[in-house]
């Protein structure tokens, strides 16, 4: 063949990522995603319920690990996943002009964006029990301290519309806080989505910590919503009447659920995603004090 002969192209086979592995659905089932223009970009996995009860084994084996990690450890890690987006900066702009249908110099400014995001996120990590713990004043001769530990297994409706912004703005604080995620992508702009699984793979992040299903939110989410072995749902990219059925699922056996909401995803990110998949400890002491003398040691 000379050099002048075209060469073919090699397409890329997106898969999911579960276990900090790369899986194809179970189901072998695919659907095609297309550019704002209709124009085929790739087949993505389709996953099964099947696919979803496999990312929940998963995350649930790797929360004790991660939620054990040191906050610093923890802060480390994330850091190293916007070490390695810096690194692969251009192929999610080309990935993210694509699915929002953006111009570069806007796709690469969301890249970016969800970059310093997770390094916003990474500076949290050992910052945030100082501002939701303490100690607290009681009637009694006790240390009465409260620390916050994270929820468990937490499964995220990632935005619809944001398909890496507020991908990373809806996943970075749920793991930020040492719990681990099921995320279900974007069904019409998945691939920025499990591009990023790649990332993860490669960033120090133990494997089950995210994991990352492409297909119909309306197909897993409730199978998630009501597993017992899921703790907390985040429904931000579910339309009304989806988050509606998941909430009701998610009451049965008491998860906690973040509600959607209207939300600018290029707006400064505050605490209260971190704080909403946390649970409060409150631990009692004694003091030492040794009766009415007041002495205590």
């Amino acid at each position: 063949m000379s050099e002048s002969s075209a060469r073919l192209s090699v397409f890329k086979t997106y898969k999911l990522y579960v276990g900090g592995k790369f899986p194809r659905s179970e189901s072998g089932r695919v659907y095609e995603v297309t550019d704002s223009n209709g124009k085929w970009l790739a087949n993505a996995p389709l996953s099964s319920r099947k696919d979803a009860r496999d990312a929940v084994v998963a995350a649930r084996k790797a929360f004790g690990g991660w939620a054990g990690a040191t906050a610093y450890n923890r802060g480390q890690i994330l850091y190293r996943v916007a070490e390695m987006l810096e690194g692969r900066r251009g192929q999610f702009v080309h990935e993210v002009a694509e699915a929002e249908g953006l111009s570069k110099s806007k796709a690469a400014a969301v890249v970016d964006a969800a970059i310093d995001r997770w390094v916003w996120y990474a500076g949290w990590t050992d910052k945030i029990a100082q501002v939701v713990g303490g100690a607290n004043p009681v009637a009694g001769p006790y240390f009465n301290l409260s620390t916050p530990e994270p929820t468990g297994v937490v499964t995220v409706v990632a935005p619809q519309e944001s398909s890496f912004l507020g991908l990373v703005s809806v996943i970075a604080p749920v793991i930020a806080t040492g719990n681990t995620a099921v995320v279900i992508a974007s069904e019409k702009s998945p691939l920025p989505a499990l591009s990023l699984g790649e990332v993860l793979a490669t960033s120090d992040l133990p494997g089950g910590v995210v994991n990352i299903l492409s297909g119909k939110a309306a197909e897993m989410g409730p199978h998630l919503a009501a597993h017992l072995d899921v703790n907390a749902i985040d429904l931000t990219g579910a339309d009304a009447d989806l988050a509606r059925e998941l909430e009701i699922a998610a009451a049965d056996n008491l998860k906690r659920v973040l509600r959607p909401r209207t939300e600018d995803f290029t707006e400064p990110p505050g605490t209260d995603r971190m704080t909403a998949f946390l649970e409060t400890k409150t631990v009692w002491h004694p003091t030492g004090s040794l009766g009415a003398s007041g002495s205590s040691y």
